[in-house]
């Protein structure tokens, strides 16, 4: 999952952090990619909705 998918998924970058119970800032010091424990912890969050880790589509 992409900082931005889980970002627009709550509706901005405070109520992500919100959820996650941690500061806006925190979420604002990432990359676009969200670090692994809080990929699973939005997973949950969302019902898996928004995935932890996404498929390769290479073969």
């Amino acid at each position: 999952m992409n900082k931005s998918d889980a970002v627009n998924h709550f509706g901005g970058v405070v109520r992500l952090a919100e959820a996650l119970g941690i500061q806006s800032q925190a979420v604002s010091q990432w990359g676009e990619k969200i670090p692994m424990r809080r990929a699973y912890e939005i997973e949950k969050l969302t019902g898996g909705k928004l995935k932890a880790v996404t498929e390769s589509k290479t073969k």
